[in-house]
């Protein structure tokens, strides 16, 4: 058997996203030896900037807001003077009309029409009503909106931009969902105040304002990568083959890299990679049962088409929200709105969101026709002509949501079960929880799972630094 002491204080880290390099920071700057491992050439997960020829973009624009002292004080801290702070102004493309995001009363009354607006209200009022009745049973995204906004919302709006997201119907997307992202679901929580709350001010989602860097949201990661650099080690381009364990103990990883294939051992094992993949690694593999409710657990892939434009600006807005179902896009943003610096002087960028699952027609497509698309649907929508456009970008995005079918929680429940067995693992962040975090939650997801690691390292620790290696070599049980 190895000794301790040949893995003293050694967190290996499955995954250089948020969640796993904010991990890696805090267990370095305690003096515990990480090794963080990503198959991708760069950090940053989702979270990660883009750069071509001078021009920087996001995968889909992803800003920093928190109502978490702890979490606002760790990125602020980190990141110094890169951060900006930018005026959040966003619209709803819908019925050919833009509509104010966060929605204003009048703005959506008048756009809508005075008709429609009406039926919306006596649709809301009907469903007040019938909730005093009876309850309704809530099991599908469909049944949660109906229950909350009444029919005409639904299909107004919340039917096609779901269904576009998502890519499956609203009877088959979970209720439980909603319940777990309604902080984060902004264009509901907009929706649902202009036109029966008529005040926002006290709903963190449509915070006017948000912090960025001012080089893009991936010098997030960028900074943790260094920092962890100086005393440790982040590898990217190394991807995990196995994940080695016996009497629910993992023992070490199997990592091929561009050196080859070899086996890194540790004490202490944090994934962040999606859970999917961490249980079909496990070597032995687990029972089929929990093989099975894995391979059920799905998440939508992202498509990312960037179009460069010789204009100093396209829009003055943070985002756009596309429901139309003839636009194939989902989403825009215009990088240069949050940062001067995301293109050279002068020029600007758009940034399309394509939702998508892999292996279907638009992730197959090639660039060049994903381009072409794009560049056809935002003359349509009169933002550029074909003539601005300078050169274009297609970065294809798997696994970029967890998707919360009917029926899901049972599944995650099965599966995470099994992986608590595992007294040396730690599965945290987005994917790795199969949960909808912002980055706030991902990087809180890290910190805390470092913390617990801290913890126990120093529940085992003796009274003198050569006692502080981690039991969990000699004395690794499984929690039962």
């Amino acid at each position: 058997m190895r000794k301790a002491a040949d893995v003293q204080n050694t967190a290996v880290i499955l995954g250089g996203g948020l969640t796993g390099l904010s991990a890696g920071y805090v267990l370095s700057s305690a003096g515990i030896s990480v090794k963080v491992f990503e198959r991708d050439s760069v950090v940053g997960g989702l979270s990660k900037t883009i750069v071509k020829d001078g021009f920087r973009f996001d995968l889909g624009g992803h800003r920093f807001f928190t109502k978490d002292a702890r979490i606002d004080g760790f990125v602020r801290t980190l990141m110094k003077e890169e951060l900006l702070s930018v005026n959040r102004t966003s619209k709803i493309y819908m019925r050919n009309n833009f509509f104010d995001y966060p929605l204003k009363p009048f703005n959506a009354m008048f756009g809508l029409g005075i008709l429609t607006t009406f039926k919306i209200m006596g649709d809301y009022g009907t469903e007040k009503l019938r909730r005093l009745l009876r309850e309704n049973e809530c099991v599908s995204l469909e049944d949660w909106v109906v229950n909350n906004f009444g029919r005409t919302m639904f299909n107004i709006y919340f039917k096609q931009y779901s269904e576009k997201v998502w890519g499956i119907d609203c009877k088959r997307i979970s209720a439980e969902w909603v319940a777990q992202r309604i902080k984060g679901l902004s264009l509901a929580k907009a929706l649902k105040n202009a036109f029966f709350k008529f005040t926002g001010k006290d709903i963190p989602t449509l915070t006017d304002k948000f912090v960025y860097p001012s080089l893009g949201i991936g010098r997030i990661s960028d900074r943790l990568k260094d920092e962890i650099d100086k005393k440790n080690a982040v590898y990217t381009d190394a991807g995990v083959e196995s994940v080695n364990h016996s009497d629910f103990c993992i023992d070490s990883v199997v990592v091929k890299d561009r050196k080859g294939t070899r086996i890194v051992h540790g004490t202490e094992f944090i994934s962040s990679m999606p859970a999917t993949k961490l249980v079909s690694l496990l070597n032995p593999a687990p029972p089929e049962d929990i093989l099975d409710a894995a391979a059920k657990l799905r998440f939508r892939d992202l498509v990312v088409v960037a179009i460069m434009v010789d204009r100093r600006r396209v829009t003055d807005q943070t985002w756009i929200y596309i429901p139309e179902k003839n636009i194939p896009f989902g989403r825009i943003h215009e990088p240069t709105n949050w940062s001067d610096k995301m293109a050279p002087e002068g020029k600007t960028l758009m940034v399309m969101e394509f939702f998508s699952f892999k292996g279907d027609s638009v992730w197959n497509e090639t660039d060049e026709r994903l381009q072409d698309i794009t560049i056809e649907n935002l003359e349509k929508l009169g933002f550029i002509k074909r003539s601005e456009v300078i050169d274009g970008m297609v970065v294809r995005v798997p696994k970029a949501y967890p998707l919360f079918e009917v029926g899901y929680k049972e599944l995650c429940k099965k599966v995470y079960d099994y992986l608590a067995l595992f007294s040396n693992l730690h599965v945290a962040g987005r994917t790795g929880m199969f949960r909808y975090y912002n980055m706030d939650h991902a990087i809180e997801s890290g910190l805390d799972t470092a913390e617990r690691i801290i913890q126990k390292n120093n529940s085992f620790a003796g009274d003198s630094d050569e006692e502080l290696a981690w039991a969990g070599a000699e004395k690794c049980e499984p929690r039962l």
